[in-house]
């Protein structure tokens, strides 16, 4: 039986890699999906897959750091679509750099990207949650927020700030019947991750105890319980998919 069936789910970060992923992991699970990408291009080009496996479907093209662009991203997704059920702020980007060289605007577009991202979109979809007394905000962040990383201050700031950020929202929700939680994939095999040396990947790998790299199908699948009956009693909380590579 499909576990989404007759929900909408919004997903940022769907042109590619894991938010693609999620995307057509929930229209197998049944939902129709609302595809938000930087591109419109991107945006629809997931779009059309979600709709060639029997679902609705709208692209979006979107900066999530851009405010006014977001609110009235919402108020058309929720003209579009009628509702929203599911929240997944996937959207994210990196500028590497080590904090000696890092610029001011490297820092800030991924912190505005990863962070404030789903700050607008979270805000720009509560009410609706909180009118229907339901939802599920899934935020999408990385093992690098709990271990940190040389060279990424800025994005593990992000990811880390998505913990605080999650846990306070899935406080603020909870009597509305809303859930908040946050996945955070470890070392997993997209198109981001395919530029990395043969030697750094071997380095890696043996970091991780089940000694492979994960696909984005793991994070959805995750991403799926989440959102699904079966997680209703889960809020607050930060589940990895990592391959056991941290472990608490």
């Amino acid at each position: 039986m499909s576990q989404l069936a007759n929900q909408v789910a919004v997903v940022t970060g769907a042109g590619r890699g894991i938010g693609r992923a999620i995307a057509l992991k929930f229209a197998a699970e049944g939902a129709d999906v609302a595809c938000v990408s930087r591109t419109a291009e991107n945006s629809e080009k997931v779009a059309a897959e979600v709709r060639a496996a029997g679902r609705k479907a709208w692209g979006y093209a979107v900066d999530v750091s851009d405010a006014k662009a977001v609110e009235a991203a919402a108020e058309k997704i929720l003209a579009d679509t009628g509702k929203a059920d599911i929240l997944v702020n996937n959207a994210g980007i990196t500028r590497d750099g080590l904090i000696m060289r890092m610029s001011e605007a490297d820092w800030d577009t991924v912190i505005d990207t990863n962070l404030k991202g789903a700050f607008l979109f979270t805000k720009g979809f509560a009410r609706a949650f909180a009118r229907q007394r339901s939802g599920r905000i899934i935020n999408v962040a990385s093992v690098i927020g709990l271990m940190g990383n040389a060279g990424q201050c800025n994005y593990a700031a992000s990811k880390s700030a998505l913990f605080g950020f999650t846990k306070s929202i899935a406080r603020e929700l909870a009597s509305r019947n809303i859930t908040a939680n946050v996945l955070a994939p470890g070392f997993i095999e997209t198109d981001m991750t395919s530029s990395i040396s043969e030697e750094m990947r071997a380095g890696i790998l043996k970091q991780v105890p089940l000694g492979v790299f994960g696909s984005a199908e793991d994070v959805a699948n995750a991403a799926v319980f989440l959102a699904s009956a079966a997680a209703r009693y889960i809020t607050g909380q930060i589940l990895a998919v990592d391959g056991g590579m941290v472990m608490s």
